[in-house]
């Protein structure tokens, strides 16, 4: 991992993970026009078009310069694709963080959310001096649970049927990893 704090970048193995632009509305819209992301998701409308892209990405740069939120677009290193998106959530008074993701119906599959948020949670601890990193998962979104074990995250609260979304309840797991 390797942050460049004047482009606010941070550079993986396969990734480079960045901030929105303009320009990338037309493809977060297609991407998160996606039922199935959707259902796996706490907080993405569905249908998603330009407009929610736009209207989501337009705190983006003010959030981290003010270190509330750190958004990331999470790109190919090489072609500059557009896969998904992680953000980490900033509680300073508590040293601590959420980190959320998606990625892209299309590129499941390829490892592309682990490596997004193990290179997060470094620059989380590293660069930023948080205590703990902490995710949340829909019970019937398992995949999502797996890339928190892949990344040492411990489970630490199941909370049943804690959310209903579409006229259905929806369990939330939730899991954490303290800096040590």
């Amino acid at each position: 991992m390797k942050y460049d704090e004047k482009n606010k970048t941070i550079t993986s193995g396969r990734l480079l993970l960045r901030l929105f632009q303009k320009t990338d509305a037309d493809t977060v819209a297609n991407l998160c026009n996606n039922y199935n992301i959707y259902k796996s998701t706490l907080y993405l409308p569905y249908p998603y078009n330009k407009d929610h892209a736009l209207a989501w990405m337009e705190r983006h740069l003010e959030n981290f310069n003010a270190n509330k939120a750190y958004e990331f677009a999470i790109t190919d290193k090489e072609s500059g694709d557009l896969f998904g998106a992680i953000a980490l959530s900033n509680n300073r008074s508590n040293q601590h963080g959420e980190i959320a993701y998606w990625i892209g119906e299309e590129y499941w599959g390829n490892g592309y959310a682990t490596e997004a948020a193990e290179a997060v949670i470094r620059f989380a601890f590293e660069e930023k001096g948080y205590h703990k990193v902490f995710a949340r998962y829909f019970g019937s979104n398992p995949a999502s649970g797996r890339v928190m074990e892949k990344l040492g995250m411990v489970k630490e609260g199941h909370f049943e049927d804690h959310i209903k979304k579409d006229n259905r309840f929806e369990s939330l797991i939730y899991y954490g990893l303290i800096n040590r």
